[in-house]
């Protein structure tokens, strides 16, 4: 398994900014919490999931199996 960053750079340019806009909460979710702050909830279960290969939902990080 390997976890990287995007390969488009103007995507992981942008999610960046609004990372550091929000204090390292999720730019694409409203709501501040722990289960929002990057690496999202959302995406550490996907992570664990042997049989997910893909982006986080928004599209900073992608799972390699």
């Amino acid at each position: 398994m390997k976890i990287r960053y995007n390969e488009n750079e103007e995507i992981v340019k942008t999610i960046k900014e609004g990372l550091e806009r929000r204090g390292g909460y999720c730019p694409c979710v409203l709501e501040k919490s722990e289960d929002t702050k990057c690496m999202c909830k959302q995406f550490r279960q996907q992570i664990q999931d042997p049989d997910f290969e893909g982006y986080c939902h928004c599209m900073l990080y992608y799972k390699e199996k």
